[in-house]
C-alpha cells in the first residue's frame, strides 16, 4: 500500500505533462480524417459503466462503414441481434457517457472517440441499417465529445497485426 498511488499530485510526480501535441490533437468534433478513418474500420471496442461503477467493454464489428458518421458531431451504429444480455444498451439507459476505440486492420493507430450516446428504434434510422431486408434491434447514437488519433505504440509494442504473432486457436 505504502507505494501505492493514491491522488493526481503523486501521479504527476511519477509521469511528466503530456506534451503540446498529445493535447492539441484532440478535437470536439469528427473533421475528414476521423470520419474517413471511422468509415474504413470494420471494429471498435465501446466502453461504458455499469450502474454499480464498474467499467464494461465491448467488441463491435461489421463490414467497413457499418458505423455510420450522420454529422461532424453525432455517430449511428446498428445493434445487430447478439447474445442478448444487453448489458452496455443498459448501461447506456442508466450512464451514457461511452469511449469507443476504432481499428483498422494493419494500421497501428487508432480513432480515440468519447462522447454520450442514446438508444433509437426510429423507424427511417433502422431503415438506414437493413441487411438483406432485416433491420438492427435498435441504433446506437453518440454525440461526439472529444476525438483523436491514439498514440500507435501499443499497437506496435503487441505486434497485434504481425503475422508471426498469431497464436493458434487450438492453443
Amino acid at each position: 500500500m505504502g507505494h501505492d498511488i493514491q491522488n493526481k499530485t503523486r501521479l504527476r510526480e511519477v509521469y511528466p505533462e503530456p506534451s503540446h501535441g498529445a493535447v492539441a490533437k484532440e478535437l470536439p468534433f469528427l473533421d475528414a480524417h476521423c470520419r474517413h478513418f471511422i468509415e474504413l474500420s470494420p471494429f471498435f471496442c465501446l466502453g461504458s459503466s455499469r450502474p454499480d461503477g464498474l467499467a464494461d467493454v465491448s467488441p463491435r464489428g461489421g463490414e467497413p462503414g457499418f458505423v455510420h458518421v450522420l454529422d461532424d458531431h453525432t455517430l449511428a451504429v446498428p445493434d445487430r441481434p447478439g447474445n442478448n444480455r444487453l448489458d452496455t444498451l443498459s448501461n447506456i439507459l442508466d450512464h451514457p457517457a461511452v469511449g469507443l476505440l476504432f481499428f483498422l486492420p494493419g494500421v497501428n493507430e487508432m480513432l480515440r472517440v468519447n462522447g454520450t450516446a442514446r438508444l433509437s428504434v426510429e423507424p427511417e434510422l433502422m431503415k438506414r441499417f437493413e441487411v438483406n431486408g432485416k433491420p438492427p434491434r435498435s441504433v446506437m447514437l453518440i454525440e461526439v465529445k472529444e476525438a483523436y488519433l491514439h498514440c500507435a505504440k501499443a499497437v506496435a509494442r503487441s505486434g497485434l497485426w504481425k503475422a508471426e504473432r498469431q497464436i493458434e486457436r487450438s492453443s
